[in-house]
């Protein structure tokens, strides 16, 4: 039997699997976030490739000079105490790629929270994404319009995503321009992006939310800023106004394809709180909550 046999299935099997990597949208970035968070994640891959490389070529090494062969049979080797800088060095090393790598995430993270540094001096343009059973809403509050299952957005200027859902928690993600963020029902969470190249760009949810989850995908297209301002003219003078019943018909149906409004449903039925302001709500429940507590204490201990 050949032994080697099932180790050339093994590497064959790899050499199939790679050319795929190819299709990988998320290490073809197209806008400043997407670009620092690919960086980030093949940095991470090195690193992970360089402690491969070590552990196999030590593995490879004690494999090769103590293998059993004739001349040893029967050694039994002395015995040893342990070395304090070998056990201090292979703790050592874990410790400083962890932490490496700690920092490095940490610092992309902080940095695709907030508009791209060569962006900062532009106005972002605000555009709430909402989702629900299985589809998403697009606002445009500063336009007066919405759209649902895609977006338009200008090319070379940064777009600031208002996220909430009107059903389950989802994920809001365009691969080729920013990470992914999640979209609920009770808060606003943001998300910052800027497109570089025109172009269409796939966006889904990545959260499984349910039998329709696999369809829940919307198109992002970045155009020049004549385009954009067309194209919000068109829907102005041509789509139907978005109506209450309208909109209550959308959420109740499952699927639909792309529609466009001259108006949006924020007018009548408005975001939820932002993080912030959900935050400060709560802790004065708390603190409403805590005085309740202290009365009723006061109460008892008066009785």
């Amino acid at each position: 039997m050949n032994k080697k046999g099932p180790l050339y299935a093994i590497f064959f099997s790899l050499f199939l699997l790679l050319p795929g990597c190819s299709s990988l949208t998320v290490l073809n970035p197209q806008g400043p976030a997407a670009k620092t968070l690919s960086d980030t994640i093949i940095l991470s891959i090195l690193v992970m490739l360089g402690v491969l490389a070590v552990v196999y070529i030590l593995y490879t090494i004690m494999l090769v000079k103590y293998r059993a062969k004739k001349s040893n049979e029967g050694y039994i080797p002395p015995h040893e105490e342990g070395n304090i800088w070998l056990e201090a060095t292979w703790i050592a090393i874990p410790i400083i790629i962890v932490a490496f790598l700690s920092v490095v995430t940490v610092k992309t993270t902080h940095a695709v929270e907030n508009v791209p540094a060569d962006y900062k001096d532009q106005k972002p343009l605000v555009i709430y994404a909402s989702s629900s059973n299985w589809k998403w809403h697009f606002s445009y509050p500063e336009e007066g319009i919405e759209t649902v299952n895609y977006v338009n957005f200008p090319v070379n200027r940064p777009v600031e995503f208002r996220l909430y859902s009107f059903g389950p928690i989802s994920s809001f993600w365009i691969p080729q321009l920013a990470g992914q963020k999640y979209a609920m029902s009770d808060m606003t969470t943001y998300l910052n992006l800027v497109a570089n190249t025109q172009g269409d760009f796939l966006g889904r949810n990545t959260n499984f939310s349910g039998k329709g989850y696999a369809q829940m995908e919307f198109t992002a297209t970045s155009m020049s800023s004549d385009d954009y301002d067309k194209w919000v003219k068109d829907v102005k003078s041509t789509a139907s106004q978005l109506t209450e019943d309208k909109f209550k018909s959308l959420l109740a149906t499952a699927h639909v394809g792309r529609e466009t409004f001259s108006s949006t449903h924020l007018t009548f039925s408005p975001p939820p709180a932002e993080h912030s302001e959900h935050m400060d709500m709560d802790h004065s429940n708390m603190d409403h909550s805590n005085m309740e507590m202290s009365t009723d204490e006061h109460t008892h201990q008066s009785n």
